[in-house]
């Protein structure tokens, strides 16, 4: 389980020793943002979205495809419409979701290829604010007709 920063800059390293990496989102973004999501004086400040999280996610994919070793994303962004697109990008292998957001999981994935959404992950990891790289997305998935995907408010 990749899930502190640490094992962000090990990842290919610890894939060579493994079958395959699982990345954490929840406590992965915690930890790389230090923002506890769950303290109501600083969790606005926790963006699964945030560049920094986005950079680490794809130096975790780019080192266990480099030790041929597959990888999975667990946590909340495996659900996020918006952050799936990014995985996908990625080349993140598969997804480790509750039953409730399967449907809305392959929604997504079938209505993006793997070049549009490395287009879009190049994008956005140009970008340098969470929300502006939360309005890409949102964009996109209103343009590939998913826009009952796309919840004011969330961030």
């Amino acid at each position: 389980m990749v899930e502190v920063p640490s094992a962000v800059y090990l990842a290919e390293s610890l894939a060579r020793r493994v079958d395959f990496l699982s990345i954490g989102t929840n406590d992965l973004v915690q930890y790389l943002l230090a923002v506890d999501r769950n303290n109501p004086r600083v969790a606005g400040l926790y963006h699964a979205l945030h560049p920094a999280v986005l950079h680490a996610l794809q130096q975790v994919a780019e080192g266990a495809h480099r030790a041929g070793r597959p990888v999975s994303v667990c946590g909340e962004m495996a659900a996020d419409p918006a952050a799936i697109i990014l995985l996908l990008g990625m080349g993140i292998d598969s997804l480790s979701v509750n039953v409730a957001s399967i449907a809305r999981v392959k929604w997504v994935i079938r209505s993006f290829s793997r070049q549009r959404a490395r287009e879009l992950l190049r994008q956005c990891l140009a970008m340098e604010e969470p929300s502006a790289i939360r309005g890409v997305l949102n964009n996109a998935l209103v343009q590939a007709g998913l826009g009952g995907l796309v919840r004011a408010g969330k961030h």
